[in-house]
């Protein structure tokens, strides 16, 4: 074991057994931990998430595809998990990182413990990291590509998970909205949680909208349905021809992973289309980067993202600071946008694009998640404004 390894090694864990699991970094440093979970070994980019609740959404986010997520909340896995909180029906992010050992649950919803809810969807955790240290580095140097090993004997080549990170090709010009999207259109009626009825049916609808899945979490859509929408869901690469087919009222962009210039590669021409066809637009995550580039706009590249629960964000026009989440390794360079695109919305964290509208048209978007109600309902307004913007338009076409 290295210099450079035995320092990433809590002092408890080298008095104690054998490590079961790795986690490597391109550059050769090591931290040697407790795997759970699933076993075996995978390769991403590793990111750090900041929330103190959400892990079982986290990793059921597809924006999270192909990145390997750290926690800095020490205590993960209390609440066990549940059939009613993943984003998604198959699971997305590659795996976890702890500082401790994922606890026991304690909490009336939990249907399963997350160690054994890991292990039946095939992603590895690691536990007994110095998650601060870990956290300093990729602030410090960016994400980095890294390799995650859990097995259960212990029996580890260090050298060759750093030569598997080495050698991954990493996210940047990564189209993988195009892995995670649906497989084929699809309807949605569930409107958001409550207790004590949990989900409920969403009420009577009044516009028809499609919403272009480039990775979209169902709580999105939840929203989308109480504030009466009647939504379908179509894959990403849905041409704008067979989506004006569905006579829509309005046009939703989702979130998603992935390099937002690979993306638009296919889906920017589609929301030209789209916008010339008067349509109202609402994009949120990838899907406000996307209508960024769709009216003129760039993307770049962040060091370490935005991932977490606890972001502050000032809507510009009202003054109005909204506490939100967000998932993120690119952004809207709002130096490149036209001046018929207003900035709406900035990070109070390091001044970056967190949302935009066009100024003679009624199409908006927000980096952040709204859905995610980490408030909780400082976000909401959004999908009311949507709605609004869907009928004033509507009311519009029928003089």
């Amino acid at each position: 074991m290295s210099a450079a390894s035995t320092a990433a090694t809590p002092a408890f864990l080298r008095k104690a057994e054998r490590p079961t699991a790795c986690l490597a970094l391109a550059d050769g440093q090591l931290f040697w931990g407790r795997g759970f979970g699933a076993t075996g070994r995978t390769t991403g980019e590793l990111c750090f998430n900041t929330a103190m609740t959400g892990y079982q959404e986290v990793m059921t986010d597809p924006s999270y595809a192909d990145q390997i997520v750290a926690f800095t909340f020490p205590h993960i896995g209390n609440t066990g998990v549940n059939d009613e909180d993943r984003e998604t029906t198959s699971p997305v992010a590659l795996g976890m990182v702890t500082r401790m050992d994922p606890t026991e649950p304690s909490n009336w919803r939990a249907m399963a413990p997350l160690d054994a809810w890991l292990r039946d969807i095939g992603r590895i955790g690691i536990a007994g990291i110095d998650t601060r240290r870990l956290t300093r580095l990729i602030r410090t140097s960016g994400m980095p590509h890294a390799t995650l090993c859990h097995d259960a004997a212990g029996d580890i080549d260090a050298e060759a998970l750093v030569e598997a990170a080495r050698g991954w090709n990493g996210i940047e010009n990564a189209d993988l909205a195009a892995e995670v999207t649906c497989e084929a259109p699809y309807g949605w009626t569930e409107g958001r949680w409550s207790w004590p009825a949990g989900y409920n049916t969403a009420p009577k609808t009044q516009h028809k909208v499609v919403a272009i899945d480039f990775g979209a979490k169902h709580n999105i859509l939840r929203c989308l349905a109480d504030v009466g929408c009647d939504v379908t869901v179509v894959p990403a690469q849905t041409s704008a021809a067979d989506i004006l087919a569905m006579q829509p009222h309005g046009i939703f962009l989702t979130n998603g992973p992935g390099d937002p210039a690979a993306t638009g590669e296919y889906a920017v021409d589609t929301i030209r289309t789209l916008i010339d066809a008067d349509l109202p637009v609402f994009g949120v995550c990838l899907g406000h980067q996307l209508l960024a580039m769709a009216l003129g706009g760039k993307t770049e590249k962040m060091k370490f993202g935005h991932h977490g629960a606890n972001h502050p964000v000032k809507d510009v026009e009202t003054g109005k600071v909204e506490i939100t989440s967000m998932n993120h390794g690119f952004t809207v360079d709002e130096a490149s946008l036209p001046e018929t695109v207003v900035q709406t919305h900035v990070s109070l964290f390091d001044g970056s694009n967190c949302g935009l509208r066009d100024a003679n048209r009624p199409l908006f978007s927000v980096q952040y998640h709204p859905e995610a109600s980490p408030g909780p309902k400082d976000s909401f307004y959004l999908f009311e404004r949507f709605a609004a913007n869907i009928g004033a338009a509507r009311v519009s076409n029928e003089k």
